[in-house]
């Protein structure tokens, strides 16, 4: 489908709509084999557009799996604070933006894209998509917590959660689970575990849905979903 050369620009992250219309009129893109100077000559597919002599390919939807780390908030933009979007170096893309949300202090697997469409399905809470998290707590995990989780937690007056699978990994002063929910509340899993007197010390998420966090991937890095991936998360919704 043809747009616009400037939109097709900006989309691609070679600068905002400004910047790329004087870029256009001072000759620096080409397209279909001739110099372009009108911002809104229509571009297409088929063109072979270059910006500077290189070529930008149009990818109407990208998906990066991030590892993120402690201290970075999650969200697209800000003015103070260092987001999740920030540490995908590959583009200057604009319309990028996590799917959901991990606290400051969570790490682990989060969903960088521009797909609004598959954004809205992981997310929708009609469908229940399982979220998988590590967590260390201080306290002991006993089999009475694992049950009132999996019966569906009153976390407190206003809150009752959904059934919830907590596998105990390590049970001790400090304690190591892996946690289940199909819902993402704000501060969810640390208010349940409050609820039946722990506290979490460590939170990282491990999966949410069909998709794994890259055992490869170190806090703070990230990489393209594969075709595979991509193909088996939409599936799977």
């Amino acid at each position: 489908m043809a747009m616009r050369l400037d939109k097709y620009l900006a989309d691609m992250g070679l600068g905002t709509r400004s910047e790329i219309k004087k870029a256009v009129r001072k000759g620096r893109v080409s397209a279909g084999g001739r110099v372009l100077t009108d911002p809104g000559a229509k571009v297409g597919p088929e063109d072979e557009v270059l910006f500077d002599g290189k070529a930008v390919t149009y990818e109407p939807y990208v998906y990066y799996m991030l590892h993120k780390p402690a201290g970075v908030i999650s969200a697209s933009e800000d003015r103070r604070e260092r987001t999740c979007v920030d540490l995908i170096d590959e583009t200057r893309r604009r319309d990028l933006f996590p799917v959901g949300r991990l606290d400051r202090d969570t790490e682990g697997l989060l969903l960088i894209t521009n797909d609004g469409d598959l954004c809205h399905r992981l997310l929708a809470p009609s469908r229940h998509v399982d979220k998988v998290y590590y967590v260390r707590v201080s306290g002991r995990i006993t089999e009475e917590d694992v049950h009132r989780f999996a019966e569906g937690l009153q976390v407190d007056a206003d809150f009752r959660a959904m059934p919830a699978q907590l596998r105990i990994l390590r049970s001790d002063s400090v304690s190591e689970v892996e946690v289940v929910i199909r819902e993402g509340k704000f501060h969810q899993i640390k208010r349940m575990f409050r609820a039946v007197g722990k506290e979490v010390l460590y939170l990282k998420r491990l999966s949410m849905g069909s998709l794994t966090l890259d055992p490869a991937l170190q806090p703070g890095t990230w990489r393209r979903l594969t075709a595979e991936e991509l193909a088996e998360l939409r599936k799977s919704l």
